[in-house]
């Protein structure tokens, strides 16, 4: 066994899906498979049950997942005291809107814990750029919103959240307990500047049929603010806490956000690595809830 096995299967069993694992590689499916093939042949045991529609860990695929993941942990603690030792460790974590909110305590107190005397900035961005400053050099690793332009970007999914619709709460439509887009094509959608990621402006502009004169806003405060002042409306994610006055009604034909971790690159640096890890971690054990 190496640490690439297990890393390789570690990716596999949390995805528990050979395809969706390779993409979070950055890799294709068949060398992924023949290294399993090979760490199975090795530990001379069936890790995974293998069908059409994914995989399933078997009783020893089960108990080599919790060893590999400590195993793993380790490893990326030694890289950091080494690089600690070289000169002061420093990351810089990019966040956008709500990506750190509802967790972020847990993530923050993890990362302490497993890197003490770590120095961490902080960076928060604007709705203007998904990526919150990776693509520009300005932070190491993101959490932020998917879809958006990922080239030369790795990004796991670390929880998927319905959408709804934000209206004042005196609005006529308030009271439904769920909308169309159609519903809300006379309504003027805020915008995102010109200039902004395409594929990120498009899932957050209006639906199709709308009006697209409202406002033009940079930050959640600016399309809050917008709503109770002007009665426009726009999407958010069905797990936020609004102002007095706001209140959000599900959009059940608008697909969901996804919030991500993300970095730049196929091979992140152990304290990459490492806040990517405890990311999932702490979100998996983290159930929404909706206000």
């Amino acid at each position: 066994m190496d640490l690439r096995e297990l890393r390789y299967f570690v990716a596999v069993a949390e995805e528990l899906h050979f395809g969706r694992a390779a993409t979070r590689l950055n890799m294709t499916q068949p060398p992924l498979s023949r290294a399993i093939k090979q760490l199975e042949t090795e530990l001379g045991q069936v890790l995974l049950h293998r069908s059409p529609s994914g995989v399933a860990l078997t009783a020893a695929g089960s108990s080599l997942y919790d060893e590999a993941r400590t195993l793993l942990a380790q490893a990326d603690r030694v890289r950091a005291k080494v690089t600690a030792a070289a000169g002061a460790a420093t990351i810089t974590v990019g966040t956008l809107a709500d990506s750190a909110e509802q967790v972020g305590t847990r993530l923050a107190a993890a990362y302490r814990e497993r890197h003490p005397g770590l120095h961490v900035r902080i960076r928060e961005a604007d709705l203007t750029d998904p990526t919150v400053g990776l693509r520009s050099g300005q932070v190491d690793v993101a959490l932020t919103r998917a879809p958006f332009d990922e080239t030369g970007i790795v990004t796991h999914v670390l929880r998927t959240d319905p959408m709804g619709v934000v209206l004042r709460a005196d609005d006529p439509l308030a009271g439904r307990e769920s909308l169309h887009s159609g519903d809300l094509a006379d309504r003027l959608w805020f915008q995102l500047p010109e200039g902004t990621d395409p594929i990120w402006r498009a899932y957050w502009r209006s639906p199709s049929g709308a009006l697209q004169d409202g406002p033009v806003v940079r930050t959640v405060h600016e399309c809050l603010q917008a709503v109770l002042w002007n009665g426009s409306v726009g999407m958010t994610p069905l797990i936020h806490k609004l102002p007095v006055g706001l209140t959000t009604v599900p959009l059940v034909d608008m697909p969901p956000s996804n919030l991500v971790v993300a970095w730049v690159g196929a091979n992140p640096g152990p304290l990459i690595r490492s806040f990517a890890q405890l990311a999932v971690a702490v979100y998996r054990s983290d159930r929404p809830t909706r206000y």
